[in-house]
């Protein structure tokens, strides 16, 4: 049977989102891996989010807590809020106390990627502080490290993103994943992919 990915995300203003479709991208394009897009629920009413200039939301299928222990590894991805994972974000991961109880996420592979608005916005301590949440679920971590090979010294242009895992810079909003960046999603799709695969066949 194949290994299953899956890539669950928030995104207000799609710049997660389009680091999670590239992603989806290298998860599937190991073989013997089926990668699936999942979007967790808003928690901002629409007049909120229209005054706030968030576009609608992708068609992508909303996650509830009980369908992530379908997946043999996860890659969680959200913007950040004052360094840490998004209220919206936390506010799903609350919501699998039940997985919690029974420690049904135990021994899965989970990776993490990220949006930050500027350079010292959170791009390391945004997934620094949201590993406690895997933690607790007995997850195991799997960072990108330095396996991206060059561009993770890219100095000449702006890049996301760091040995925890791809990223991306919003600034106003205005600014869109650059290519690199893109390109480093893609590779932490394949590698995390590549792992849950080898895990999986162990078992």
């Amino acid at each position: 049977m194949a290994a299953k990915v899956y890539i669950v995300y928030y995104s207000m203003y799609g710049h997660v989102e389009k680091l999670a479709q590239e992603i989806k991208k290298g998860a599937s394009s190991v073989e013997g891996v089926e990668a699936k897009l999942w979007q967790v629920p808003e928690t901002l009413p629409e007049e909120v989010l229209a005054k706030m200039g968030a576009p609608p939301k992708t068609d992508a299928p909303f996650i509830t807590p009980d369908e992530l222990a379908e997946a043999d590894g996860v890659l969680f991805g959200f913007p950040t809020r004052f360094g840490m994972m998004a209220a919206q974000f936390k506010a799903f991961m609350d919501a699998t106390g039940g997985l919690w109880r029974i420690q049904a996420l135990a021994g899965k592979p989970a990776g993490i990627f990220y949006s930050t608005g500027s350079q010292g916005g959170g791009q390391e301590t945004t997934p620094l502080t949201s590993i406690t949440q895997l933690v607790h679920h007995g997850m195991i971590f799997v960072p990108i490290g330095y396996t991206f090979g060059a561009g993770m010294f890219e100095m000449e242009k702006v890049k996301g993103g760091s040995p925890y895992g791809a990223g991306t810079y919003a600034g106003d909003g205005s600014r869109q994943p650059s290519e690199l960046e893109l390109e480093q999603a893609f590779h932490q799709g394949k590698y995390f992919a590549g792992f849950t695969k080898k895990l999986k066949g162990t078992a």
